[in-house]
């Protein structure tokens, strides 16, 4: 089987949950028997440097890339706010990465061209003028409820109304392309019933992320600290993980500090802003940008993600669990992963739950060892990569006979 993967941005390096998530998949695909080729964007927010892709990053029968500007200007915001177009889309649409898209469909025939995320969906009426492939969405989230819940968490009321602005322009882009697609993968079953109740009628299928849980293991010199730590990673160029971040700094780490004065907070991300990497908070460390996310998470405890906004599943989640940390999160951080409270994860909505799910982990530390071991153990069975791209390859060749 041919799949072509189409990808906003460059799935390398493994910094965030989307390049983790197209990286496993892909190389799942390829493990048992597709051949898989890459068309991205490779853009000024998340730039890759090509040359130093290294030598084993070669689960790609093919890599295709166009460079692509996509920053957010004064100029481009204000300009938009005259415009029926969604300027979270408008910033994907490039001329090059067209004529990139017909040039390599006039080469090639595929039999599947894969789309990761909304962010691809301009481009559906070109594929279909140059191929008879089956086109499939990988919706990573419902992205308008993203920027809905952003909004409803936004106090300062020039910014709501400005992000309510665009989030409508977004959800309208978002139903208007709902039924362009010939299949429809969501990552977890909640999108996917989302979807339906939004108007979905085509074919679908719940497909969760998977890890490569054979690479989450700590080297000897990576254990966990002997002391109880906490720690947070995420990209911090990712709206809600910001929005998340600064709450948990400001109503909850005070309060902690004074409990448990002993306690270290551990913080790292991609494109950490300078006001995060110069805070002065008491016992609260930053790393910016670290090497490896296998590494720093197998230095600590446990993990908090005390997210509000978002949707699709948290693969940070999944990594740390796959570690065995104690993953303490929200409800809606949790969404998409049927882990259980107290018995391979801790679910904290407020600051009182964050301090007293500390409280517990600090005083048990049998409870601990028992969260990590059940974590560890409960993504190995559930979201391993190869077990979930096995249902989707099963998927494809089902639509490629019935298409065919």
């Amino acid at each position: 089987m041919k799949i072509l993967q189409l990808c906003k941005k460059f799935p390398y390096p493994l910094k965030d949950g989307e390049t983790i998530a197209v990286t496993y998949l892909s190389k799942a695909l390829s493990e048992l028997g597709a051949e898989i080729t890459l068309l991205c964007m490779n853009t000024t927010k998340h730039y890759t440097d090509v040359e130093l892709i290294p030598d084993d990053y070669d689960h790609y029968k093919a890599i295709h890339f166009v460079d692509l500007d996509n920053s957010i200007t004064a100029i481009g915001a204000f300009s938009n706010l005259f415009s029926k177009e969604s300027y979270h889309v408008s910033r994907f649409i490039s001329e090059d990465f067209k004529t990139a898209i017909s040039n390599l469909l006039a080469k090639e025939k595929f039999d599947v061209v894969q789309l990761e995320t909304l962010y691809l969906a301009p481009y559906v009426d070109l594929i279909r003028e140059h191929s008879d492939a089956i086109i499939t969405m990988r919706a990573h989230n419902v992205e308008h409820e993203i920027w809905e819940r952003i909004t409803k968490n936004t106090s300062f009321l020039p910014k709501k109304m400005y992000l309510n602005y665009l989030t409508k322009k977004l959800k309208r882009f978002e139903l208007e392309h709902l039924n362009a697609y010939d299949y429809l993968i969501a990552v977890t079953k909640k999108d996917l019933k989302t979807f339906k109740s939004l108007g979905y009628k085509n074919g679908a299928i719940a497909s969760p992320i998977g890890i490569e849980t054979k690479s989450y293991k700590i080297a000897p010199s990576n254990q966990k600290e002997n002391e109880f730590s906490l720690c947070f990673i995420g990209s911090l160029d990712w709206m809600p993980n910001i929005e998340g971040l600064d709450w948990f700094l400001q109503e909850v780490w005070p309060s902690m500090n004074v409990k448990f004065p002993d306690l270290k907070l551990h913080i790292a991300g991609r494109n950490t802003p300078f006001n995060i990497m110069e805070l002065n908070l008491p016992n609260v460390i930053i790393h910016g940008e670290v090497e490896s996310a296998i590494g720093f998470l197998g230095n600590h405890s446990a993990l908090v993600v005390p997210l509000f906004s978002g949707s699709g599943m948290r693969v940070k989640i999944l990594e740390g669990m796959a570690l065995g940390n104690v993953v303490i999160t929200t409800k809606l951080g949790l969404e998409g992963i049927d882990a259980t409270h107290g018995k391979e994860v801790l679910i904290a909505d407020t600051t009182e739950d964050f301090i007293e799910c500390v409280n517990i982990c600090i005083n048990n530390s049998k409870l601990v060892k028992e969260i990590g071991f059940n974590a560890k153990t409960f993504v190995t069975n559930t979201y391993d990569n190869i077990d979930n791209a096995k249902d989707l390859l099963d998927t494809y060749n089902d639509l490629i006979v019935k298409y065919k």
